[in-house]
């Protein structure tokens, strides 16, 4: 075996790793691990800066599955069936975290994006078929993302043409400024922003005990009349909350962001901080929407996003009304941020072609 391995008739296994780019110091947003720092975390303080620093894949692509569509799916629930499928969101957390702590295992691990380990493993197909289906997919969310942007400006007063080309040009161009910290920092100030939820939660005030009760507790609304309505809701919001594009992206970004396996349980905790953080905004969304709307005549009438917005102006005042279509303009920017960028990344994987947002424009 020894002699097979250093004869050197016997070719090299070629590697699938693309990107010297991939490889340095890690350059957070809240934080920077230098490459050559290999010093044990120990203490309260090293953990905490450690976990700043690793803090961004989890999170973002977490909260970037909260986006216009789920703006939607969540409104469309709690509109129609009040609290009553809350436990859905309850049911989807063990799937959240098994399949993007898989994929963030394999990125740390081999280097190599999702698309990529698809080509090498199972040939050139199933490579361009992991690819083409993620850009159909990735191209039809983009739109829906593009529309929460015109529905949010509609109901703010800003021209919705315009609102559309600003959007797509802060996307651009926080991915070309050849900065991966700047990117991320945009990022995480998008994820911050989708916080606004929480405020309009306690401005619109539904009932916290009835939406502990259908949080823990599964219940189908309405007789059999609605089963085939009331699942393909639920069927939404399993789709809107666990997509194709997150194994992709996280992947990718933990990559790109020159994770590796020593740093794993730093990344499982920004995956909980993430899930977290979109638990709280979809359940927050269903409860809202179902008391904005409870006892009137647009109960079980949902439309779209913007009507949601006009109804909790008339529950909870104007204010609480603008605050919602801001939270839906951050969600479809940030839901654009994310999705893109895994179409990106996976093109790049299969192409050949090295990607990162630690390159610029000149490096392309």
């Amino acid at each position: 075996m020894a002699d097979v391995m250093l004869d050197p008739k016997v070719p090299a296994a070629r590697s699938a790793v693309l990107d010297d780019a991939h490889i340095g110091d890690i350059k957070g947003a809240l934080g920077t691990i230098r490459l050559d720092d290999d010093a044990p975390r120990q203490g309260l303080s090293v953990r905490l800066k450690t976990l700043l620093a690793i803090i961004g894949p989890g999170l973002i692509v977490m909260v970037g599955d909260n986006d216009a569509g789920a703006f939607s799916t969540y409104g469309q629930a709690g509109q129609n069936y009040g609290t009553q499928l809350l436990w859905t969101l309850l049911m989807l957390v063990p799937v959240l975290y098994v399949n993007q702590e898989m994929v963030l295992r394999l990125g740390a691990v081999t280097g190599v994006g999702h698309a990529r380990l698809i080509l090498e493993r199972f040939g050139r197909f199933w490579g361009a078929f992991s690819v083409i289906d993620l850009f159909l997919l990735n191209a039809l969310t983009l739109v829906t993302e593009f529309i929460g942007v015109t529905l949010a400006a509609g109901y703010l007063g800003l021209p919705k043409v315009a609102s559309v080309v600003l959007a797509a040009a802060i996307i651009i161009a926080s991915a070309f400024t050849g900065s991966f910290r700047r990117f991320e920092r945009v990022a995480v100030t998008l994820c911050v922003g989708s916080l606004l939820l929480v405020p309009i939660y306690f401005m619109v005030h539904p009932k916290t005990s009835q939406m502990a009760h259908d949080f823990v507790v599964p219940s189908m609304p309405g007789g059999s009349g609605q089963l085939a309505a009331v699942m393909l809701v639920i069927v939404s919001i399993v789709g809107t909350t666990v997509a194709p594009w997150q194994l992709f992206f996280q992947q990718s970004y933990v990559i790109d962001k020159r994770i590796t396996p020593r740093f794993m349980k730093y990344e499982k905790i920004d995956l909980w901080i993430g899930i977290a953080v979109v638990i709280i905004g979809a359940a927050a969304m269903m409860g809202l929407t179902a008391a904005a709307f409870a006892g009137t005549d647009g109960f079980g009438q949902f439309s779209d996003a913007a009507a949601v917005a006009r109804g909790i102006e008339d529950k909870a005042g104007r204010l609480a009304g603008v605050l919602f279509a801001i939270a839906l303009l951050d969600a479809s920017i940030i839901g654009a941020f994310a999705v893109s960028l895994s179409t990106a990344y996976a093109i790049g994987d299969v192409f050949g072609i090295k990607h990162s947002l630690h390159r610029g424009v000149k490096g392309a």
